[in-house]
């Protein structure tokens, strides 16, 4: 047996009993142990919440001392990974790779990036684009995909963090205004990032006159 084969043996015997890491394996030909297919959960408090993550898994002639070639099954949006082709932009498979890293800490590295976008250095430049100028459109995408694709479970989204997502770091109590006059919340949202109201801060009478005047469809 290769020092290769018995390399990747181990590690997938140590990730089969580590249950408690949640990432999971399986190798879709038995004689082949160079492809594998990994699959983990989509992280909490996250778009991808709940949801069940394929990726495939190409060990090269010269693993550990090259890194895996890995891209996404399941279909994500997610600023660095392709919409397209599931291709990945992440320095552990690349430049950060080094030979005491393993199958698992790259599938966690890859829940990681679920959980931490980088949209500075995307794969996906459309996606990156939304969640930098709209990120509730950003976040709300990636929930409908996760639901879509990787079938995820919208009541594994806590209320609380819902509710967070839809105000888009507005403050709540003034989203709460306009709703007392019988606006819809998402309306609301839409409406402030529109007039460009500041997040996190009150809105001045000006704005929130011209808040209404786009929720009452004059602007």
């Amino acid at each position: 047996m290769s020092n290769q084969k018995r390399r990747i043996m181990k590690e997938l015997d140590d990730m089969s009993k580590d249950v408690a890491s949640g990432v999971r394996f399986t190798i879709p030909n038995s004689d082949n142990l160079q492809q594998i297919r990994g699959i983990f959960t989509g992280p909490p408090d996250t778009p991808y919440a709940g949801g069940t993550f394929e990726i495939d898994i190409q060990l090269p002639e010269n693993y550990p001392f090259v890194p895996p070639k890995m891209k996404f099954i399941t279909r994500v949006w997610h600023p660095n990974v392709s919409s397209m082709t599931g291709a990945i932009c992440l320095d552990t498979l690349a430049t950060k790779w080094t030979p005491v890293l393993t199958i698992k800490t790259a599938l966690l590295s890859l829940q990681s990036l679920l959980a931490a976008p980088e949209p500075t250095d995307p794969q996906d430049a459309e996606v990156a684009k939304q969640m930098l100028e709209h990120p509730a459109e950003y976040r709300e995408k990636a929930a409908q995909w996760a639901r879509l694709y990787a079938n995820a479970d919208s009541a594994s989204i806590s209320e609380e963090e819902r509710q967070r997502r839809l105000l888009d770091g507005y403050l709540p109590e003034v989203v709460d205004h306009f709703e007392q006059m019988g606006f819809d919340k998402v309306a609301v949202v839409n409406a402030l990032r529109a007039v460009g109201a500041e997040k996190g801060e009150r809105i001045s009478e000006d704005k929130a006159g011209r808040v209404v005047e786009r929720l009452c469809g004059m602007a």
